[in-house]
């Protein structure tokens, strides 16, 4: 059929008669009447196993609705076998914890709690208790060996403050509150200024937007707002780490912020970064190209994940190698939360030096954001400032 009517579609370009022309229609008009035929033949023939697979179908379903009737029986079963302990003496159903919520599979069964209902079982009272990771590095580069990790939010995050009730404990901290920086008053430092536009030099400890702790009120935004009180708009355009020290861009109205946020989506404001990792890193350049999204029990970490992660990319090159340390420049093609450190701990295989989340931690970070360059919203003119690192 397709071929005959792209052959009258040919036929009808030239001159034709009004025979010829409704010999072509009476044609068409007969191949779409034997499509009619066919399909229905097609429908007809299909019926009977249509039928029985929506039998199946329905078979199926009522199996599966059967078997999650009774998981769900057993695990209330297996549950109910459950006692979660405190230092207090008091015990507690773990459904009773997780309410209205059922418990995730394998809630309790962590060692921390494992170790803790012990220690209340033979009437121990804990005076410490630390989990590490030991073994290979996960794909996901989100633990290395030796290292001291969180408990998880899901499950332990539910658990253990029930089982540590009565203990002497610390209260949870919270990341950047304690940054072991000092700050001084009269940071961060301008580098460039203008009528629309401010670039600062972040120092470490220094976040660049406030959190949601009260105690992390403190930020370069904060800091800016209080200097340019007549400012609009959201001020800061883009944001480094915590423990990340360089350059930050900010806007003194919205239609400028709006204007540079449109360059860094267009990828027309190039950032560079130096920084020392810890190893000796193979080869002297290249891309590293591995998505990125949060560790949900352990933030504010970040993981590799080519399934769900977004994407990220990050240009490196090697400078200068002393002391088993390799020194990196790096110019980040996308702005994901933590990208050149999990690059350079998972993509490079060498930890940026005193990284306390993806490496072990140091005085400080030896990353810094040391140039920006950008065309100007309101002049258009070039406009490129670089802070040497301090490092």
């Amino acid at each position: 059929h397709r071929a005959r009517k792209a052959a009258r579609a040919a036929a009808r370009a030239a001159p034709l008669d009004a025979a010829a022309r409704h010999a072509l229609d009476q044609q068409s008009r007969g191949d779409t009447a034997e499509e009619r035929r066919l399909l229905a033949a097609h429908r007809a023939a299909e019926a009977p196993a249509a039928e029985a697979l929506a039998a199946l179908d329905a078979a199926h379903a009522d199996l599966a609705a059967a078997r999650a009737a009774r998981s769900r029986e057993l695990m209330d079963a297996i549950w109910a076998t459950y006692r979660v302990p405190s230092a207090r003496g008091a015990v507690c159903d773990p459904r009773a914890l997780f309410a209205p919520e059922e418990p995730p599979g394998g809630a309790g069964d962590c060692a921390g709690p494992k170790l803790l209902g012990e220690a209340y079982r033979r009437g121990l009272s804990p005076l410490a208790l630390a989990e590490l990771w030991w073994g290979a590095s996960p794909l996901d580069g989100s633990r290395r060996q030796g290292v001291f990790y969180p408990s998880c939010r899901g499950k332990c995050g539910v658990v253990l403050p029930f089982m540590l009730d009565g203990l002497d404990v610390e209260p949870a901290p919270v990341f950047g509150a304690s940054p072991g920086a000092a700050v001084g008053a009269d940071a961060p430092r301008t580098v460039y200024e203008d009528a629309w536009v401010v670039v600062v030099d972040k120092p470490i400890g220094l976040l660049t937007v406030p959190g949601r702790h009260a105690a992390l009120r403190d930020s370069v935004l904060v800091r800016l707002r209080a200097r340019y009180p007549d400012a609009t708009g959201p001020l800061v355009v883009h944001r480094l780490d915590l423990d990340t020290s360089g350059l930050v861009l900010a806007a003194r109205d919205e239609a400028t912020h709006a204007a540079l946020q449109r360059g860094f989506a267009r990828r027309e404001i190039s950032k560079r970064y130096v920084a020392w990792l810890d190893g000796e890193v193979r080869g002297d350049g290249g891309v590293i190209d591995l998505p990125l999204r949060v560790d949900l029990d352990d933030r504010p970490r970040q993981l590799v994940d080519p399934v769900h992660g977004k994407p990220a990319v990050t240009a490196w090159q090697v400078v200068a190698r002393a002391g088993g340390r390799t020194r990196v420049v790096f110019t980040p093609h996308t702005g994901r939360t933590h990208q050149l450190r999990v690059h350079a701990a998972v993509g490079l295989g060498a930890p940026i030096v005193g990284d306390r989340l993806y490496g072990a931690p140091g005085e400080r970070l030896l990353l810094h954001a040391e140039a920006l360059a950008f065309d100007h919203p309101r002049t258009g003119a070039r406009v490129e400032v670089e802070s040497p690192a301090p490092f």
